[in-house]
């Protein structure tokens, strides 16, 4: 008899997928992926369908682990709306048995890609941060950013955080929605000065932070403007900061604030981890994030038809920037 198809939705996601087993696991994860021939990893980079009569874009992310023997997909839509009710995007993952290609398990993304997406830039964060951080910025406020906060204010001692989004009443629901004091700022200068760690997860196809507002030394995490002509960071920023990715070839074909500013990459963030590139924390460093690390890699419950959810790096198209 045939294995009935699984489907896992985002309550239990959330209940399975904890941030303390989720980040040792990406950061082997990443250093594989940067390691010689991709460390077994095929995962092109990802193919999106543009939608123009509805404004939207499709993503289709496969993958697969020679060393996880992990087969996975996970499909993207992403909507541009400035509704506060209305998601822009969703995501689902699908695994497939890798020795024959049968679709096995169905899962929501949505949970998948908030807390992979803000685990890899809190590891970029570890590894490139100076050593006082007293004020997080945070420019964005939708479900990315509320993922950020909540692992940033578990992981590193900050003693003020301060948020901001072009309409007000986004930014004043990620306050209530958090777990913790956040300042609503007026602008995005009032939110960037003096930050020690700046992050970006918004939809902004223009630059949204100029390097003349950053903090010597500060640590920037660029999560959103996922398309070859959207820019989040200005050209100053870019070129005077060392600029670290979590893939170069995908930065290279789909960050516009690499593309259009034509910054030098320094290093992947997985080089980083394993230690053959340097960290320079004395510097003002961007990590850009794009999302082209790995794939989920999924194992089944020997006590139950579920799936427990075992992450490499889950394929995340940064699809999920609210402004």
């Amino acid at each position: 008899m045939a294995d009935q198809l699984i489907y896992i939705g985002s309550g239990e996601i959330e209940q399975l997928l904890q941030y303390s087993e989720l980040l040792p696991v990406l950061e082997r994860a990443l250093a594989n992926f940067s390691s010689e021939g991709g460390g077994g990893v095929e995962q092109p980079v990802r193919s999106t369908v543009p939608v123009a009569k509805y404004n939207g874009f499709l993503g289709v992310m496969p993958a697969y682990s020679a060393e996880d023997d992990a087969l996975v997909t996970k499909i993207v839509r992403f909507y541009q709306t400035t509704s506060p009710t209305n998601s822009s995007h969703h995501a689902t993952v699908l695994l497939f048995d890798p020795s024959n290609g049968i679709l096995k398990a169905v899962m929501d993304g949505a949970v998948i890609t908030e807390k992979r997406t803000a685990a890899v830039s809190a590891i970029a964060t570890k590894y490139l941060q100076r050593k006082n951080l007293d004020v997080l910025c945070i420019l964005g406020a939708g479900p990315v950013a509320v993922s950020h906060y909540e692992i940033f204010t578990q992981m590193f001692p900050f003693k003020q955080v301060k948020v901001w989004s072009r309409t007000r009443e986004r930014a004043q629901k990620f306050a209530e929605t958090v777990k913790g004091p956040v300042q609503v700022c007026a602008s995005a200068k009032e939110a960037v000065l003096d930050a020690d760690v700046v992050i970006t997860v918004t939809m902004a196809t223009e630059p949204i932070l100029f390097g003349e507002w950053v903090k010597p030394g500060a640590h920037v995490n660029a999560v959103g403007a996922c398309r070859p002509n959207w820019r989040e960071l200005d050209d100053g920023l870019m070129k005077d900061a060392v600029l670290y990715v979590d893939s170069r070839a995908g930065a290279m074909r789909e960050s516009g604030d690499v593309i259009l500013s034509e910054a030098e990459i320094f290093a992947e963030l997985g080089e980083v981890v394993k230690g053959t590139k340097p960290a320079l924390c004395e510097r003002t460093t961007v990590f850009k994030s794009l999302g082209e690390n790995k794939q989920a890699i999924i194992k089944r419950a020997d006590d139950r038809t579920k799936l427990v959810i075992h992450f490499g790096c889950v394929l995340c198209c940064n699809f999920q920037y609210s402004f």
